[in-house]
């Protein structure tokens, strides 16, 4: 049945309208619920129904106040208890709009304009930092083990592998020379890829009995042998190679004459005989000697061939060398005594240009050279240690260029085909000096005044006190 429509002075009038009301705040609803209250207990002598529908009117408006201020629509108890529960709407419903479900949604809907921005920029900040020092961590860590790592190993029981496995690979020549120990074969093998480390072939030997013997001679091996496969290549005829000579870049002439004749049947003093007058191989008369001229390759021989001939073809190989690179024939000396410094000074290839124009740059200043390289060649001195010796820096002769300004007097070691065209064709740069910091890598270090190149030489010493025994 349909309720009676209450009068203008009814204070329940509000739940019939026609139009609803705006929903009321929580201390609006309250405020309401009170004055329906006091309008309640002045007319209960109007009598009990009306009381009771008093009592109504209140929870209902309680209910709507609840609605506006928890954002979800409450169930209004009903005036009469056979009526069916009406629900009254919140705004935000009627608007289509959601409202927050949790504590944390409503705190960031009151929050001030910008302060979620502001949250979320350092929440990226965080990111940010943590990803930076992270890379940071992982940098250090690469540095240190790289600077360190032979340090490290040791501590922690990670010792590098010293030999490879296996009977190699390719192929490859070595010489053993007459008077050659157990030690400089070691340290042929592995500088030419045979085995990993000298120190691998040596302690084989050492533990190997009785004591092999190696007759002086070129030999085919192969490259990353085990130290055991090499040794049994070795101690096998059939790996010498007869009449077969294998000569190495920046070698002087007295140790090409040595090859040649530890590689045929040729006497050492028959080779020396033969390079007594250059001149009749070609050689400008102004060379002091054959040296320059011998150039490095592979060669193999008839049997019966002369010292002559012998000499002959590898001064023949230079001149070609020589005409590809376009050096003229009055020239050929001079650019064969820049080429064997190159040889000798440079470490890597690129860096064979960068030298030439070093040695350019000096000799346009007028500077002396300073090359140690001519200073040991001056006094015989080996190329055991990277450091020359009182005697060699101080010899008065015509190879010392600590003494003596300009190129020395002719070529310090027989150069190959990349020294060659780096001394007709020199890097472009300003350079004055360099140094070699890093024996192992050869890493050198090219500068342009004295001060940065006493940075660099510093930075040598301190590598040959990291690693005794590695060429300083």
């Amino acid at each position: 049945m349909t309720p009676e429509r209450p009068t203008d002075d009814d204070p329940l009038r509000h739940l019939f309208d026609d139009e609803p009301e705006q929903p009321l705040s929580r201390r609006a609803a309250r405020r309401r619920a009170q004055a329906a209250a006091e309008t309640g207990s002045t007319n209960v002598e109007n009598g009990e129904g009306e009381a009771a529908d008093a009592e109504n009117a209140e929870q209902s408006s309680l209910a709507a106040g609840n609605a506006s201020e928890d954002g979800r629509a409450h169930d209004a108890a009903p005036a009469d208890p056979s009526r069916p529960a009406t629900t009254t709407p919140s705004f935000d419903l009627l608007l289509g709009e959601s409202e927050p479900t949790d504590r944390s949604e409503r705190r960031r809907r009151t929050q001030p304009p910008g302060e979620e921005k502001k949250r979320s920029g350092h929440r990226w900040l965080w990111v940010t930092l943590t990803i930076v020092v992270i890379g940071a961590i992982v940098a250090s860590g690469f540095y240190v083990w790289k600077t360190f790592e032979p340090q490290i190993r040791a501590v922690v029981g990670m010792q590098e592998p010293t030999d490879y496995e296996g009977s190699g690979s390719g192929e490859t020549y070595i010489v053993i020379s007459e008077g050659d120990t157990g030690n400089d074969i070691a340290k042929t093998l592995a500088a030419e890829g045979v085995t990993m480390t000298s120190e691998a072939f040596y302690k084989l030997l050492l533990q190997t009995k009785p004591e092999p013997t190696f007759q002086p001679g070129t030999y085919k091996l192969k490259k990353k042998m085990s130290a055991k496969s090499a040794l049994d290549l070795l101690l096998d005829p059939a790996s010498r190679v007869e009449n077969t000579a294998l000569i190495r870049e920046g070698l002087t002439g007295e140790s090409v004459l040595q090859i040649l004749a530890d590689s045929t049947d040729i006497s050492l003093e028959d080779f020396r005989a033969a390079v007594k007058d250059p001149t009749q191989y070609g050689v400008p008369s102004t060379a002091p000697s054959i040296e320059g001229w011998l150039f490095p390759a592979l060669y193999t021989f008839q049997p019966d061939a002369t010292a002559e001939s012998v000499i002959q073809t590898l001064v023949d190989r230079t001149v070609k060398s020589l005409d590809d690179a376009g050096v003229a024939k009055d020239d050929r000396e001079r650019v064969l005594t820049i080429a064997s410094i190159v040889q000798r000074e440079a470490r890597v290839d690129a860096d064979f240009y960068k030298v030439s124009r070093v040695i350019e740059n000096r000799l346009d200043k007028d500077m002396l050279l300073q090359m140690d390289s001519t200073a040991q060649y001056g006094v015989n001195a080996g190329t055991d240690s990277v450091w020359s010796s009182k005697e060699a820096l101080e010899s008065d002769n015509p190879w010392n260029t600590y003494k003596r300004k300009g190129l020395p007097v002719g070529p310090i070691s027989n150069p190959g085909d990349l020294a060659i065209e780096a001394a007709t064709h020199p890097a472009a740069g300003d350079w004055l000096y360099f140094v070699t910091v890093n024996l192992s890598t050869g890493e050198t270090v090219f500068s342009t005044t004295h001060a940065q190149h006493e940075k660099a030489v510093a930075q040598l010493r301190t590598w040959c006190k990291e690693n005794p025994g590695k060429g300083c």
